[in-house]
């Protein structure tokens, strides 16, 4: 039996499926959570925020079944991780919650992060960033993509 992929996605993901722009792709994305092709990882810090969303929003990933949604907490190791991303400039403070998924999903090791935030998360300079401050911690590189990039721009 092969071992299903684990993709950390941040809320923007969520939220995209009623957004114009991203629906389609994030649609895709969430059925391959429901039929189990993938596994979905949030955290706590993504039920915070959806926590401040709409309810339909935060309705989104009931129809995921337990077994395809792993659910994940913010540790001490991954908060020091995301404070070193601010140390070395990769982020600033303002967008600390950017940072901690970052991190979650390092320590974790998801095998991908995905995430519609071009300006924090899926940025060549701030990935460089990241994977810089990961190897420098001992940690593997990480890989950061829009769900674009994982089921296609149909």
């Amino acid at each position: 039996m092969t071992r299903k992929e684990r993709y950390y996605i941040d809320t923007s993901v969520i939220g995209g499926c009623l957004d114009d722009e991203f629906k389609n792709a994030s649609k895709l994305l969430l059925n391959e959570f429901i039929t189990g092709e993938k596994i979905a990882i949030i955290s706590d810090i993504t039920r915070a925020e959806l926590s401040k969303a709409p309810e339909k929003v935060g309705r989104i990933l009931d129809n995921v079944p337990s077994e395809f949604l792993e659910e994940v907490n913010l540790t001490e190791e991954s908060n020091e991780l995301s404070r070193s991303y601010l140390k070395e400039n990769v982020i600033s403070k303002r967008f600390y919650a950017d940072s901690q998924h970052i991190a979650i999903a390092t320590v974790i090791k998801a095998d991908i992060i995905l995430s519609w935030n071009f300006k924090h998360i899926v940025n060549i300079a701030r990935i460089r960033g990241y994977n810089s401050v990961n190897i420098k911690k001992g940690y593997g590189i990480v890989e950061i993509r829009s769900p674009w990039e994982i089921v296609g721009y149909d």
